[in-house]
């Protein structure tokens, strides 16, 4: 590790000033083969994260809101993060249909692998699974955030969210971590490098508490010296409840009316 990305420094007293401004960590589920470390690091250096969750199959051959997960969400609850909808069955938004539908594509559940035509309030509700789920197994609801899987957004979707109480989040370029690219082509020291030349304030990083391909995990390599180098050049970290572009916008999940409409545009 280079001497730059030392983390003799302790976190608390290189990131009190935040003169070079606030980055704000993100992390989708995913194999969950990550997942400890990445809580534990963050723990390591007392700052807060927002997880965005869907139900997808983990390296232990059970879910990620299964019963079984409890007490590690339980944990991060405990912890002070952030949590929302990634939707329940990771659901792939294809492409918006003439009839105010939505066709989508869900990689997990039921109807995994299968194309359907959902109307608005079929996406809220999928969205809205997420919640239940949390609060069945923490006692907690999630926060107003969703972000839609891969990142395929239509104008059907983000209306969708909106109307029944979600902000979507997307991610900085720069804050694309790159952790679901091939090591072979992106290894992970080049991934750090460029994330700790591009990451400006404000700017929202997007990993995964795991990746089924990826041969060489990012997390092991990449988080600590991330977050230290961040740290040291005066970066501080937050939850997106603390992000100007998501504060005061919406209250939270809420039911959307089986009548609504969500016509509007991007």
């Amino acid at each position: 590790m280079p001497a730059s990305l030392s983390l003799a420094q302790p976190a608390a007293t290189a990131a009190q000033s935040c003169s070079a401004g606030t980055v704000y960590l993100s992390f989708d589920t995913g194999s969950q083969s990550q997942a400890e470390y990445i809580a534990q690091t963050l723990r390591k250096h007392h700052i807060k994260a927002t997880f965005f969750m869907a139900n997808e199959k983990t390296v232990n051959g059970d879910y990620t809101l299964d019963p079984s997960w409890a007490p590690f969400w339980k944990s991060l609850v405990a912890d002070g993060h952030a949590f929302g909808s990634h939707t329940f069955d990771h659901v792939y938004a294809k492409r918006d249909l003439a009839n105010g539908k939505i066709e989508v594509k869900p990689q997990f559940g039921a109807n995994a692998g299968k194309l359907l035509a959902w109307t608005p309030q079929q996406y809220c509700d999928e969205l809205n699974r997420v919640d239940q789920r949390f609060q069945t197994l923490t006692g907690k609801h999630i926060d107003h955030f969703w972000r839609t899987p891969g990142g395929h957004l239509t104008p059907h979707t983000l209306a969708a969210g909106e109307a029944c109480g979600y902000k979507h989040v997307a991610w900085a370029e720069a804050g694309f971590s790159g952790d679901e690219l091939p090591s072979d082509k992106w290894p992970n020291q080049v991934l750090l490098e460029r994330s700790l030349k591009n990451l400006k304030d404000g700017d929202i990083v997007m990993a995964h508490l795991g990746i089924w391909s990826r041969k060489d995990p990012w997390a092991p390599a990449v988080l600590d010296p991330l977050i230290s180098g961040l740290e040291k050049k005066g970066f501080c970290f937050a939850t997106l409840r603390d992000h100007p572009a998501y504060q005061g916008k919406l209250t939270g999940p809420v039911i959307l009316n089986k009548t609504a409409k969500a016509n509007k545009g991007s």
